[in-house]
């Protein structure tokens, strides 16, 4: 069973304790394939990953690989779905989640992902679109006239909402709680990650869990 990662997310860098972690996660390094959270935006040749968050995470972390690959509308559907299903690290990277929810199913992503044997990460709009249920909200900071509930991959049976500066004080005006009395919703602010190994969810940093309308803060487990 693969290993998931879900992260809000982290303003400098990862956490030495999280690092840990994905040091023991992560135990075959060929290729890391990193998918757009804006799959449309580029229009060069390369990407320059050094202006990636997310890549910059890796780095600093000292987790390097053979091959990096970047996913988005410049590349042949075929060819990401034979990277993807190769990866040793598949990354659904943070920027508009109803674009990134779109490409994965225009491309026929979905899947391919969900059965891959790769460690599995996402970052705020990419860990919304892991997750099994995600809600875009009037409320997200992006231009979208109704709040609509979107299937994701579905990693993981869960909802997952991480999105702008948001904390406890704002989830608790219930915004989730209709998509919470359907499925569990793991609310989280910056600064954190959910790891799911084998089943198990852990929790490091401010992470809320809604269920059925009720609001709680997990104790971290990581």
């Amino acid at each position: 069973m693969s290993t998931h990662y879900y992260f809000s997310w982290f303003n400098d860098f990862f956490p030495k304790k999280l690092i840990k972690l994905l040091h023991e996660d992560i135990q075959v390094k060929k290729s890391l394939v990193m998918i757009s959270g804006n799959p449309s935006d580029y229009t060069g040749e390369k990407i320059n990953f050094d202006d990636m968050s997310e890549w910059t995470w890796l780095n600093q972390a000292n987790i390097i690989f053979n091959e990096y690959h970047f996913v988005d509308y410049r590349m042949q559907k075929v060819d990401a779905r034979r990277l993807i299903q190769s990866a040793s690290v598949i990354f659904l990277c943070g920027g508009d989640p109803v674009l990134l929810n779109d490409f994965l199913a225009e491309y026929e992503l979905s899947d391919v992902i969900k059965n891959s044997n790769a460690v599995i990460m996402g970052a705020s709009a990419g860990a919304l679109n892991m997750a099994a249920k995600w809600l875009s909200s009037i409320n997200s900071g992006y231009k979208v006239e109704t709040s609509t509930i979107y299937d994701g991959i579905g990693t993981d049976h869960f909802a997952y909402e991480s999105h702008a500066k948001r904390n406890y004080a704002t989830f608790v005006q219930g915004y989730l709680f209709p998509l919470s009395e359907e499925i569990d919703v793991y609310a989280a602010e910056q600064e954190s990650a959910i790891r799911v190994k084998d089943g198990n969810i852990e929790i490091m940093g401010p992470i809320y869990l809604i269920s059925h309308s009720k609001i709680q803060k997990l104790v971290e487990t990581l």
